[in-house]
C-alpha cells in the first residue's frame, strides 16, 4: 500500500494496484505450505483487500488495538488520491469478490484461458456497485507474439511452448532456450509434451503484427471487455543477444503499430 501510494503521488491517475490471491508458487508447494500452516493470508485475502483499499485512501485506515484504543494509519502522510484497484484472478472465487466488493476485475487469460466466460459472467451478474465502481469494469490478459512473417512468429513460440511442458510434466526449466535449441531436441517432447505444447499454443495469440492486433480487437469485442493486457513471450534466435528479449520488443512495437493503424 504504501509503494503505491508513493507512485500514485508521483504519477497522478496513471497508477493501477493489482491484487491477486494466489501464493506464488506451484501447487506441490502451496499444499506443503498448507500442511504447515504458514498460508493463513491466502485464507484472509477478503480481509487483507479490505485493508488494503482503506490504506491507500486519502482518508486511511483505523487500527484498533486489543488493549481499546485506535490509531489512524496512512499508507503516505499527504495522499490526494488513490491508486485504482483491480481484483486478479482465474477462478470464479476472485470473479465474486471483485463483484461483491465492486472493484473491477482482471481475468488471467495468460494461465490457461480455461474459465474465462463463466468468470465474466459471475462478475457482471453478481457485481454491487461502490464507491470505486458504478459499473461493472474488466480486462483480460493474453500471451502474443508477433514477428515479421507468421512463420518467424511460430517459430518464436517453440521456446515457452516447451517451457509449459517442461512445468507440466515435473522437467527442469531451461534458461533462455533458443529457436534453433528448440527445434533441434524436438523429439525430447514427443507424445505428452506434444500434446501440452499444442494446448498452450491454442490460447496465444501468434502471426504478423496486423493479424495480432486484428485478433486483439476481435477477442475484447467477442468478451465485451474494456482492456486487454499483452504478455509478449516470443522467444529469441542464436544470433540475437538474449539479454535484451528481442522477440518480445520486436512484439510490442510490431503490435503497437499495427494497434495505431487499425485506431486511424
Amino acid at each position: 500500500a504504501e509503494q503505491f501510494a508513493a507512485l500514485e503521488a508521483l504519477a497522478p491517475g496513471r497508477i493501477d494496484l493489482g491484487i491477486g490471491r494466489a501464493p506464488g508458487s506451484d501447487p506441490v508447494i502451496t499444499q506443503l505450505l498448507r500442511q504447515s500452516g504458514t498460508t493463513s493470508d491466502v485464507e484472509r485475502f477478503p480481509e487483507h483487500v479490505r485493508d488494503i483499499l482503506n490504506l491507500v485512501s486519502p482518508d486511511g485506515a483505523a487500527l484498533r488495538f486489543t488493549s481499546g484504543g485506535t490509531y489512524d494509519v496512512h499508507a503516505t502522510p499527504a495522499a490526494t488520491g488513490a491508486p485504482e484497484v483491480w481484483l486478479l484472478g482465474s477462478s470464479d472465487y476472485s470473479a465474486q469478490l471483485a463483484a461483491a466488493r465492486g472493484l473491477p476485475y482482471v481475468f488471467a487469460n495468460h494461465f490457461s484461458g480455461q474459465g474465462l466466460e463463466r468468470a465474466l459472467e459471475v462478475y457482471r451478474t453478481q457485481f454491487q456497485p461502490s464507491e470505486h465502481l458504478d459499473a461493472p469494469r474488466t480486462f483480460l490478459t493474453v500471451n502474443v507474439i508477433a514477428a515479421p512473417t507468421r512463420e518467424e512468429a511460430e517459430e518464436r513460440s517453440l521456446p515457452n511452448q516447451r517451457m509449459m511442458a517442461r512445468l507440466r510434466m515435473n522437467k527442469p526449466l531451461v534458461a533462455n532456450e533458443t529457436v534453433e535449441h528448440a527445434k533441434a531436441t524436438a523429439d525430447e517432447f514427443a507424445g505428452m509434451g506434444e500434446t501440452i505444447m499444442a494446448a498452450a499454443r491454442a490460447t496465444w495469440i501468434v502471426g504478423t503484427g496486423d493479424e495480432v492486433a486484428g485478433e486483439l480487437q476481435s477477442l475484447a469485442v467477442r468478451h465485451d471487455v474494456d482492456e486487454v493486457m499483452i504478455s509478449p513471450i516470443a522467444g529469441a534466435y542464436e544470433s540475437e543477444p538474449l539479454e535484451t528479449s528481442p522477440g518480445r520488443v520486436q512484439t510490442l512495437e510490431l503490435v503497437h503499430a499495427a494497434r495505431g493503424a487499425l485506431v486511424a
